[in-house]
């Protein structure tokens, strides 16, 4: 069975779910892409991640990684291995001094973790089959000049000593996606970030 490598694309919030996120997955040797509809916590796991954020205290994702390099266990890859009635199944593939074995786990978890462990993410050509779709990128060139010139945001008007404290703040208060945006607007001024 041939597998599918694919790549994290992004987060949007779902118009057809309230409280849920579009989570959508790329293939990497290919333009088709497969939306996950996920929560709002799992959405917000991978969020920070992605983003690059610190929270002050450590997730739940962040705590498991921590155990599993503890006790020296590496996940070598998540596997969405299936699609069955609206639900995606995966696997996480781990290693360690035990042996090697297959842990079933949500999707949204799998992937999670599969960011913070640095690992790839496959698929089979069936579950592509069955949920990919093909995204046109060509797009009219008057979008794009009106998405340029819509790049302004709420902080616009903020210093950069001012963005910073309430940068801090948001993490602190673990309102993640606020964090995200003011750390945007940070980084569009050039402004390079702790680590």
């Amino acid at each position: 069975m041939k597998k599918i490598r694919l790549k994290i694309l992004g987060l949007s919030y779902s118009q057809d779910q309230s409280g849920a996120y579009a989570l959508v997955l790329a293939e990497t040797d290919g333009n088709r892409r497969i939306p996950i509809i996920i929560g709002a916590v799992e959405a917000q796991a991978i969020a920070i991640n992605l983003e690059g954020l610190k929270p002050p205290r450590p997730l739940t994702h962040d705590l498991f990684t921590t155990v599993l390099s503890t006790f020296d266990i590496q996940i070598t890859e998540v596997f969405i291995h299936s699609f069955e009635e609206g639900i995606f199944y995966a696997e996480m593939k781990i290693t360690g001094e035990k042996g090697n074995f297959s842990i079933d786990s949500r999707t949204s978890d799998a992937i999670a973790l599969a960011l913070r462990c640095n690992c790839p993410i496959y698929t089979t050509e069936e579950v592509m089959g069955q949920t990919g779709i093909i995204i046109d990128f060509e797009e009219p060139e008057d979008e794009l000049t009106s998405e340029e010139e819509d790049d302004h945001t709420i902080y616009d008007e903020f210093t950069m000593d001012e963005l910073n404290e309430m940068l801090d703040k948001a993490i602190h208060d673990e309102e993640y996606e606020k964090a995200s945006v003011i750390r945007d607007e940070i980084s569009k001024r050039g402004e390079v970030l702790p680590e």
